[in-house]
């Protein structure tokens, strides 16, 4: 039984995400304060977390960014009344799988949740089918099977999905890919063609993969098209 916490201040909504997930067989502890919130998700281990943006003493955006600066990788889908693609691009950008803006139905909820986990599904087959695989390109070595990254030799802490960014790259050396398929592939959204969520993580990436970021050696952009890995020029 997966267990989900709910964090947001409207009671009816807690009340109706609470009844439908129950009802589908997930055990959901809720709560309607930030701050309360933030705590449960650091200390239990939840398997879903359905955070509002606006909640008292702490919010849903400040959750998932400490979250996720605590190395808590569990899977938040977002709620916002706003209907801003800055706020939907801020939650994503810091950690957050998927956002919904209210109102919404409890189905789609469901549905979310499903796609998130089918999408986990198989990055845990893949540990068990690439069996100690490495990825190297230069002097960076990607651990696959252990999510681990070296440069030079040195251990570098990447997060979830620039971990998942750099590996996609790393096995598509040469090779020249569009925002547009980032988006699709890494983050499975359609963004209506901004990109900038994809421009961000890529230059914390540079920041800890290149020598120098403002003169990338492996990580290049092709003006007009998108990015390239490549083995550094000598």
């Amino acid at each position: 039984m997966k267990k989900v916490l709910i964090v947001d201040d409207e009671p009816s909504i807690v009340t109706l995400l609470t009844f439908n997930l129950e009802k589908e067989g997930y055990q959901v502890t809720s709560t309607t304060d930030g701050l309360e919130g933030y705590e449960l998700a650091l200390t239990q281990p939840f398997d879903f977390l359905i955070l509002d943006v606006m909640l008292p003493n702490m919010d849903g955006i400040d959750i998932t960014k400490k979250l996720r600066q605590e190395k808590i990788e569990t899977p938040i889908l977002v709620l916002t009344a706003k209907d801003d693609p800055i706020d939907r691009i801020l939650g994503l950008e810091i950690g957050a799988d998927d956002y919904l803006t209210k109102p919404f139905s409890p189905r789609e909820v469901l549905a979310r949740m499903k796609a998130i986990f089918r999408r986990m599904e198989p990055r845990s087959q893949s540990v068990k089918e690439e069996t100690e695989e490495q990825l190297v390109v230069g002097q960076i070595v990607a651990d696959v099977t252990n999510y681990q990254v070296t440069v030079n030799g040195n251990p570098i802490v990447l997060t979830p999905k620039e971990f998942e960014l750099l590996v996609y790259f790393m096995k598509r050396k040469g090779r020249v890919i569009d925002r547009d398929t980032l988006l699709d592939r890494i983050w499975h959204f359609d963004f209506d063609g901004q990109s900038r969520i994809v421009d961000v993580h890529v230059s914390h990436l540079r920041e800890k993969i290149e020598h120098d970021p403002k003169h990338p050696q492996y990580l290049q952009t092709i003006r007009g098209f998108g990015y390239k890995f490549q083995e550094p020029k000598e």
